[in-house]
């Protein structure tokens, strides 16, 4: 009964292990995407999105049926452009919660000043990408309407 005990407890602890790794390395991805919106960063936009990237935005005002569809290519030129850049420290905040991974795919939610989004990830060869992204301002009012 010891070894079945000591192999479970270890399997237990290498899942544990493994689980922490990819919610660590999800995280990364996710702040590649906010930091990379935030500085301009093309390159940790580019390395955060996967290439058939669904990103909707859903606005309460002035029609709540509004559903505004982003691609990952107009993601990363807007990146260049600088439409997302935030200087001031308290405009660049965020928090991430790593909601659940399954094998390769998860799901987390990510609450920021300007943006509440929903984000699923797929991992690929290159890491965790950001496959699906839908979001809204925190009061699902853009800020000036």
């Amino acid at each position: 009964m010891d070894t079945i005990e000591g192999t479970t407890a270890q399997t237990a602890q290498t899942a544990q292990t493994a689980q922490t790794a990819d919610e660590d390395a999800i995280t990364r991805t996710i702040e590649d995407y906010f930091l990379g919106w935030y500085d301009g960063d093309v390159a940790r936009m580019t390395r955060a999105l996967h290439p058939a990237l669904a990103k909707r935005g859903h606005f309460a005002a002035p029609d709540p049926a509004i559903v505004h569809p982003v691609t990952a290519a107009q993601m990363i030129e807007w990146t260049a452009a600088g439409r997302g850049r935030r200087g001031d420290p308290a405009q660049r905040t965020f928090s991430v919660e790593v909601d659940e991974v399954h094998e390769t795919i998860a799901t987390a939610r990510v609450h920021s000043v300007p943006y509440r989004e929903y984000l699923h990830l797929a991992r690929t060869a290159d890491g965790w990408r950001i496959v699906n992204a839908l979001w809204t301002y925190p009061h699902g009012i853009a800020p000036g309407s």
